[in-house]
């Protein structure tokens, strides 16, 4: 009996020892199990660190707006990024209601947006901007136009007194009188009513609006080898955006899209509203112009450039007096001919009826055109005598002022 007691607590035992070995070695299992599983996380995050972005969709997802929205600089409507080394150039495009089309006109704007994106030869980016509707301007207009309605209605109102007073217009004329008054007094109320309903939905921030635009880059690269320098360069990319850009209007259009390309000041406000979300609502672009943010710091002009202007308008000052003078001379020329040949007019006039008489002597008869030319002549040599005279007497007077 002992022994079999001693061999069951040897077993025992034994079966101790051996289940503590498998929990130690499940727990060793477990531990270099998941040392494993992190070593290999790890190593994901480096391999992926260190990898190379070469795939070209991720960079464009994620991307896109940001390098859009760094710029150098706007100019010839278009921004500039880059140090010149890029350029885009950005057409607008209005929404249209899809959801109202019938399936015709469905078809029509799918078949063309696919021939849109047919067409394109060259990268394009789409760009939505939610802003929130701003009504402020549309306010200030209505007022102006509801303050002239009632300027207009205070004085029909005093006219149509006066009628009333005069008693001297018929019935028929103080009805015209005060339905004119009436219709008046309807039309200034409605206008009241715009613009407290305007008022209202200006005060709700929750209208929002949203716009659509289709960004084209265009990469100095795509010159080549070239040697021009930053205009030409300029120049040339401006030549080749706005031929994309019309190119992209165009296709649109065939969509029922109306699109056009934005200038520089729209181009500003784009960029703008992009940078000041929440200023942008509040405090937009027109109010920052006029209250001069843009004028922190002001620079005295170059010294040169000033004497360069002075010199500018000095030479176009000495050329239009020395233009008056030359016309005044040629003026003085003129007349001075004007006041000769008016000297030699009678003997012009003698000469001419001289050389009239003697052509017609035949029929006139030799003796008469004879006769009429020595009349002529002794005419003409009093005139010339007391004309004479005349100059005689204006000498006279002159030797004795002088």
């Amino acid at each position: 009996m002992d022994s079999i007691k001693l061999l069951t607590m040897i077993l025992m035992i034994i079966l101790g020892i051996m289940i503590m070995l498998l929990i130690v070695l499940g727990i060793v299992f477990m531990t270099s199990k998941m040392n494993k599983k992190e070593e290999e996380e790890k190593k994901d995050v480096q391999n992926n660190n260190k990898a190379p972005k070469s795939k070209k969709f991720k960079e464009y997802r994620t991307a896109s707006v940001l390098d859009f929205m760094e710029f150098d600089t706007v100019i010839d409507n278009m921004i500039s990024q880059k140090d010149g080394k890029r350029y885009i150039m950005v057409v607008e495009c209005q929404g249209i209601n899809y959801d109202l089309m019938s399936e015709v006109e469905k078809n029509s704007v799918e078949e063309g947006f696919l021939q849109f994106l047919n067409t394109l030869r060259h990268p394009v980016q789409i760009y939505t901007q939610t802003r929130t509707i701003n009504l402020e301007n549309s306010i200030q207009t209505y007022k102006e136009k509801v303050k002239e309605i009632e300027n207009a209605l205070e004085k029909q109102e005093t006219k149509y007194k006066q009628m009333i007073k005069s008693e001297s217009y018929t019935q028929e004329q103080l009805n015209r009188a005060y339905f004119e008054l009436t219709k008046q007094k309807n039309l200034y109320e409605y206008g009241k009513d715009i613009i407290y309903s305007t008022e209202k939905m200006s005060s709700n921030k929750n209208v929002l609006n949203k716009k659509y635009y289709v960004v084209i880059p265009y990469f100095v690269e795509e010159l080549g080898d070239n040697s021009f320098d930053k205009e030409e360069q300029r120049s040339l990319a401006f030549s080749e955006l706005y031929t994309r850009a019309q190119s992209v209007v165009r296709t649109l259009a065939v969509c029922g899209i109306n699109s056009r390309i934005m200038d520089s000041n729209e181009l500003v406000e784009l960029l703008y509203v992009a940078y000041n979300r929440d200023e942008a609502e509040v405090y937009g672009l027109e109010k920052a112009l006029k209250a001069g943010y843009d004028e922190l710091y002001s620079t005295a002009p170059d010294v040169v450039d000033k004497q360069m202007r002075a010199l500018d308008k000095q030479i176009e000052d000495q050329a239009l007096e020395l233009a008056q003078q030359k016309v005044t001379e040629a003026r003085t020329e003129k007349q001075k001919a004007l006041q000769e040949k008016r000297l030699k007019e009678r003997d012009l006039i003698g000469e001419l009826a001289e050389l009239m008489i003697s052509e017609n002597a035949q029929l006139i008869g030799e003796d008469i055109a004879v006769d009429a030319i020595e009349k002529l002549k002794e005419e003409t040599k009093e005139e010339g005598g007391k004309g004479s005279g005349k100059e005689k007497q204006k000498r006279t007077r002159k030797t004795k002022t002088a």
